[in-house]
């Protein structure tokens, strides 16, 4: 926009009126903070409920339940679920939760048998620390999540409690899939005992397929199959059985990308009133720098320059504290045992800055023509 030398020129103008500049870049600070969060907040419903050609997840449910504490399910169903043509592999789960509502601090456990999660859940995820073999040697151990065990503050060979549930950590994983990530895996049997006694009584079961293309009709199968048992089921892909459990909190987080809208129209607002402010003080100023040589041109371009200035200083500050924010947390939102994580990467804060530079220069526009077409003898009947 303007050469290396004028930099000082822009830097001794932002510096100039210090009570204004600062309140311009805490609002703007401010913005963007709302801005990234809101956006992570969208990435996370995104992650979490938009089907991908890779996944080949199907959840089985008890028919009309929401909640973890009302779908029971019998065991016996799993060799009839296996028999199925496309499936690949069947895990019970008994889930446990903390806190049935939405909120942000809830502890889920997922009780899983031993040989179950080592053929499959195991060979998903990266253990961070402790091991797959600590995990069968205890039967209170449990494998948390990693965002689970940094909210938490929980190591290996801590003891924990929720839910009316003590376990040990005998290990910490780090996994892609959303659903990992704020868990607490322990012994189905454990789990059972530990609950309400209810052996041989699950609340779901996670069923992998051969092929994307078949979600729907094995879906339908497995339904057809249990339509006049004991407990009938629904069958959905994992990703639709979350939008559906949480569409509410789905819903209410969608809502939130008009306050983000908000949010940059609150920037443009805040940096095109410092700029209009100060263009109104230096008026002679102008007339003065016409005078040693330089062009209107020039002129605007150092206003613009002093817009971006300050938009990124302030865009780049809010940016960075709500991704710390987040990086530190570790929130997500949950609701009957089902994750919505909070993801803030380096893409998301270029969006952010590259947004900021744009609006500064939107900003800038306008009082930079104004100043670049005002003739001198102008700028000197005006002060």
């Amino acid at each position: 926009m303007i050469a290396g030398k004028y930099w000082p020129l822009v830097f001794k103008q932002v510096l100039r009126h210090r009570v204004r500049s600062l309140l311009t870049v805490g609002g703007v600070a401010i913005a963007m903070y709302l801005f990234v969060a809101i956006q992570a907040m969208q990435r996370g419903v995104a992650e979490t409920t938009q089907a991908t050609a890779a996944d080949t997840t199907l959840v089985v449910y008890r028919e009309d339940r929401f909640c973890p504490f009302t779908s029971r399910l019998p065991e016996y169903y799993l060799p009839k679920i296996e028999r199925i043509e496309g499936v690949t592999s069947v895990v019970p789960l008994r889930v446990v939760v903390s806190n049935c509502r939405a909120s942000l601090d809830v502890v889920t456990f997922r009780g899983v048998p031993r040989d179950r999660f080592a053929a499959t859940i195991a060979q998903q995820v990266n253990f961070m620390s402790g091991s797959l073999e600590q995990w069968q040697r205890r039967s209170d151990a449990a494998v948390l999540g990693e965002t689970l065990a940094a909210r938490r503050g929980l190591k290996l060979g801590d003891q924990f409690d929720a839910a009316g549930i003590t376990a040990y950590v005998a290990g910490i994983i780090q996994s892609d899939e959303p659903q990992d990530q704020n868990v607490a895996y322990v012994h189905l049997d454990f789990l059972q005992q530990q609950a309400d006694r209810r052996l041989g009584t699950v609340t779901q079961f996670n069923v992998k397929v051969n092929d994307a293309g078949a979600l729907d009709r094995v879906a339908g199968e497995i339904d057809a199959v249990f339509a006049a048992a004991e407990a009938p089921t629904t069958t959905r892909s994992e990703k639709a059985f979350v939008a559906q459990i949480a569409g509410e909190m789905i819903e209410l987080i969608g809502f939130t990308r008009y306050l983000g809208w908000g949010c940059l129209v609150a920037v443009l607002a805040l940096v095109a009133n410092a700029i209009v402010l100060s263009v109104q003080d230096r008026i002679k100023e102008h007339a003065i720098l016409q005078t040693l040589g330089y062009s209107g041109s020039l002129i605007g371009r150092l206003i613009v320059t002093e817009a971006v200035l300050l938009g990124v200083i302030g865009g780049l500050t809010g940016a960075l504290a709500a991704m710390l924010t987040i990086r530190l947390t570790r929130v997500s939102f949950s609701v009957d045992g089902l994750s919505i994580p909070i993801h803030a990467d380096l893409t998301l804060l270029a969006t952010g800055m590259w947004l900021t530079v744009m609006l500064g220069v939107v900003a800038g526009i306008f009082p930079a023509i104004q100043a670049a077409r005002r003739p001198i003898a102008a700028c000197f009947r005006a002060v």
